[in-house]
């Protein structure tokens, strides 16, 4: 290895201490492997972490803003609550308060939050208490997920792990949303191998945004970014960049028969040549990594349109 490879790395090890953050970590499917295993990987790497999870499974509620109970947990409205007596995994159980520390033996030094309500309110718990108690301040950075399932094209509009990030960084925080394949999904012993190498993966992306940050912030005001890591993750799988384009990974539509609701989530068929960058084609052998903007201002083009095509309506 040549000179001027080794010192940048060898400055990056000795400036690691000063390079911890003070993260919050939500996700929207409560207590999973996946989230066990950032959180020992983000510890492993110096940095302090609370985590604010959702009590229960909470995907596709994007921004919602609603509590499922507001003094104990109960089971109105929410029927994996009855199936496993309580929170996802045995987080808290049916009675506990509608937030509060996981109860749970191994989560329970006081890391670890739950609040039975959406991805958002979890999240804003995160930020407005548990932050404010463990730092006296906002934190450094918003993780939300690793989701169990890609985040992809449209769907991030309803998707809970994406919304986490846009509510974070509505306040100005920088925030990256991620979602891992099904694949990792372990509730048996909550320590799928899959889950702990996109933890990994996850503290080598922060370290690169570190290591060009310096003292800075970590993101520019305004920009979030959506993660997405393939099936059957490997230690050496590459990042790469990509948009949030227009292939769509997701076909939603309306189920109008018994039992009524969500239907269709078969893919919308092969990407075209030009839409060779986009997220949900990259990421099946590469973990992609998108802008977002914050929020739904367009930009300066955009804003142009409109005051020209209606200047005759707005007023003067």
């Amino acid at each position: 290895m040549k000179l001027r490879f080794v010192l940048p790395a060898l400055a990056l090890g000795l400036a690691s201490p000063a390079f911890a953050l003070n993260i919050v970590l939500s996700n929207d499917d409560g207590l999973t492997s996946n989230l066990k295993a950032l959180y020992d990987a983000l510890k492993s790497a110096g940095h302090d972490v609370v985590v604010s999870v959702p009590c229960t499974g909470q995907s596709g509620r994007g921004a919602g803003i609603v509590m499922y109970s507001v003094d104990r947990i109960v089971a109105t409205n929410d029927a994996q609550i009855t199936d496993e007596g309580g929170c996802h995994n045995g987080a808290a159980p049916v009675g506990a308060p509608a937030v509060g520390a996981f109860t749970k033996a191994g989560y329970n030094n006081g890391d670890f939050y739950y609040v039975h309500g959406t991805p958002v309110m979890a999240t804003m718990y995160g930020l407005d208490v548990a932050a404010q108690a463990r730092w006296g301040k906002a934190p450094d950075l918003l993780l939300s997920g690793p989701n169990e399932g890609q985040n992809l094209g449209s769907i991030i509009n309803s998707s809970g792990t994406v919304g986490n990030v846009q509510f974070a960084g509505s306040r100005g925080l920088p925030a990256i949303a991620l979602s891992a394949d099904a694949d990792t999904t372990d509730n048996a012993s909550l320590a799928n191998p899959k889950s702990a190498i996109v933890g990994q993966l996850t503290v080598r992306l922060l370290q690169a945004l570190q290591a060009k940050a310096g003292s800075g912030p970590l993101l520019p005001q305004g920009v979030a970014l959506n993660v997405n890591f393939p099936k059957a993750i490997a230690a050496d799988t590459p990042f790469a960049f990509s948009r949030i384009g227009t292939f769509n990974a997701y076909n939603l539509a309306f189920r109008n028969a018994v039992p009524y609701g969500l239907g269709g989530l078969a893919g919308s068929g092969q990407p075209t040549a030009a839409q060779a960058e986009d997220e949900s084609v990259v990421y099946r052998t590469k973990v992609a990594v998108s802008a977002m903007q914050i929020g739904f201002e367009h930009r300066p083009a955009g804003q142009e349109w409109l005051r020209l095509r209606l200047r005759d309506v707005f007023a003067q």
